[in-house]
């Protein structure tokens, strides 16, 4: 019930002005998001890859509404990419990409634009030395993403691609997207879906991930295991060594701010960790969404929300 409220709470738009105003907000966003800036994600990228961790990095915002935002998410991430290449981070760190920040749900050529766009993106990282990962959004927009993941895979074969273990359809997809050459990043799902789409249950969600991670380390693809659950990153770690996976075949994936002792212990012991790492102004559903992941965190942002500071 908790996390349903919290789902729908970060689509709600006067919750979400009530938290750009509150002042002491910026101690919760600044823990789980890098900046506003392209030099902010630079400098975190930075901290990161001294410490011996990787990165993929996200300019936060979606449901754009006309083609002129599209095309200024497309130009920030190329001034991103350039501003990697120029610091010698790029070997590092690659970017992620939300099909709907670059325009798919606009009406009429939404889809043709976003692929557009992303496919810019792709030259861009292709150019400076790094990759490109597609980022899964609500049930809806499945098929269509992952229609772009073999588009653009075409032309830029390493592309990766999202499931989400929750939905009922993903072990279906990750049969499809385990073959050689194939980096698929598994997650729980943080969208609030049907019960006919979704699992609701937590345990379920969980047997569901596992089912996904042994497809996944099985195939001969590069799987990235993207989970806070120590369970669950315990299970990943046997299944590669059951089925002789070198630490350089796949890789764990965290969130900025989360369990940053557990990143750095993964790090340490020769596992290939990378970060997510979020930036921008458009920081409100994303960080709600986090919430509806750790309830633990929900008194942060109520105490955010209700401080007059």
């Amino acid at each position: 019930m908790l996390r349903s409220l919290l789902l729908s709470a970060s689509r709600n738009e006067k919750l979400q002005q009530l938290a750009s105003e509150a002042a002491p907000a910026r101690a919760l966003v600044d823990r789980f998001v890098a900046g506003e800036r392209t030099e902010d994600a630079v400098r975190a990228t930075s901290d990161l890859v001294g410490s011996g961790r990787l990165v993929t990095i996200d300019r936060l915002g979606e449901d754009t509404t006309d083609r002129a935002q599209a095309e200024a998410t497309r130009d920030a991430y190329l001034v991103l990419l350039h501003a990697l290449s120029a610091a010698g981070l790029a070997a590092s760190a690659e970017v992620s990409v939300k099909l709907s920040a670059v325009g798919q749900a606009l009406p009429g050529d939404g889809e043709k634009i976003a692929l557009e766009f992303a496919r810019d993106i792709c030259a861009k990282a292709a150019e400076v030395g790094t990759t490109v990962t597609l980022d899964m959004e609500d049930h809806t927009t499945t098929d269509l993403t992952l229609g772009a993941l073999r588009d653009l895979r075409a032309d830029f074969p390493w592309v990766g691609g999202v499931l989400q273990a929750y939905l009922r359809r993903t072990e279906a997809d990750c049969r499809d997207l385990a073959g050689a050459g194939s980096r698929i990043r598994l997650c729980k799902g943080a969208y609030r879906e049907p019960e006919n789409v979704a699992y609701q249950d937590r345990a379920e969600v969980d047997k569901a991930y596992v089912r996904c991670a042994k497809i996944l380390i099985q195939g001969d693809g590069y799987p990235m295991f993207a989970t806070h659950d120590p369970r669950l990153v315990d299970i990943v770690e046997a299944l590669a060594i059951r089925n002789d996976r070198a630490p350089s075949s796949f890789e764990y994936q965290m969130l900025y701010g989360v369990r940053t002792d557990e990143q750095l212990r993964l790090a340490a012991e020769g596992n290939r960790m990378r970060v997510y790492v979020p930036y921008g102004d458009e920081w409100y559903g994303y960080l709600v969404r986090r919430l509806a992941e750790r309830p633990a965190n929900l008194t942060l942002l109520a105490r955010a929300l209700t401080s007059k500071g």
